[in-house]
């Protein structure tokens, strides 16, 4: 699934294609809005809401959209070919200018304006947002002491952003196992404010990284690395495929819950990327 810095990115090339141009055709390939005609209108603006992306339209709608595992924005000049299958879009906007396709999306929907708390009020402060609140952030996190880190920083009602990739390289780096409570993370501050530098670091390229090195296979520390060696210590990254989504953890730099710390576990901060 995207991260939100993937999903922020998206929000902004569809938001410098789209905004302030007039609908000259849309098409909604899902059932529920298949009859749906809002041509005529202009678009107001994208935005991205953690991984939820809002499309404003006209002075009444707003498209919801999700990518969840396998989706994609995509956007052609008219009489392009399109990079991925016709059966896979789910909305095509027009405009004299461009095609904005959405393709696999895990939620299409058109929503009324005065109705985008319904879909996004749940979420957390967003890493990448303008009501991004530290504070709020840690008293979300701190309200279930004895919930594991790891699935408490994928709470997007915590805060609104971090996936699966980002949650292991973000426990790396504070040398927490995912599976510590969040009362016994030394330093959960610091991890809040570490996801957010993260995000802001990367939001502007396609590439992800958290090592601070942008060359292919040396980005990340632990994530999609099982079996493969510590970059910091040399032990091999232990990993499970079991959990509902896949975990990655060094088993020595991230001793378990109740082990006792090794000492200066975790990552020195990397080159480039501020993580103090």
């Amino acid at each position: 699934m995207p991260e939100g810095d993937t999903v922020w990115r998206t929000a902004r090339h569809l938001d410098e294609a789209l905004t302030g141009r007039l609908l000259t055709r849309t098409d909604f390939r899902v059932p529920a809005y298949a009859t749906l005609d809002l041509a005529g209108r202009l678009v107001i603006g994208t935005v991205s809401r953690g991984k939820h992306l809002l499309t404003r339209i006209g002075e009444e709608h707003t498209l919801h959209t999700h990518l969840k595992m396998e989706g994609s924005w995509h956007l052609y000049h008219p009489g392009t070919r399109w990079r991925r299958p016709p059966h896979e879009a789910r909305v095509v906007l027009h405009t004299a200018e461009w095609l904005a396709v959405g393709f696999a999306l895990g939620v299409t929907e058109v929503v009324h304006r005065d109705e985008e708390g319904d879909v996004v009020g749940h979420l957390g402060p967003d890493l990448l947002g303008p009501d991004w609140d530290e504070d709020e952030a840690l008293r979300r996190l701190a309200g279930e002491p004895s919930r594991p880190v790891g699935v408490a920083l994928l709470d997007q009602r915590n805060l609104a952003g971090v996936g699966n990739m980002y949650m292991a390289e973000l426990c790396f780096l504070a040398g927490v196992h995912p599976d510590t409570p969040v009362a016994e993370v030394p330093d959960l501050r610091r991890l809040v404010r570490r996801a957010r530098q993260v995000l802001e670091a990367n939001k502007q390229r396609v590439q992800q990284a958290t090592t601070g090195d942008l060359r292919r296979g040396r980005q990340l520390w632990v994530y999609a690395r099982g079996r493969e060696r510590c970059r910091r210590c040399g032990t091999p990254i232990s990993y499970d495929e079991n959990a509902g989504r896949p975990r990655y953890w060094c088993p020595r730099c991230q001793p378990g819950p109740g082990s006792r710390p090794v000492a200066a576990a975790g990552a020195e901060p990397p080159e480039g990327l501020d993580l103090s």
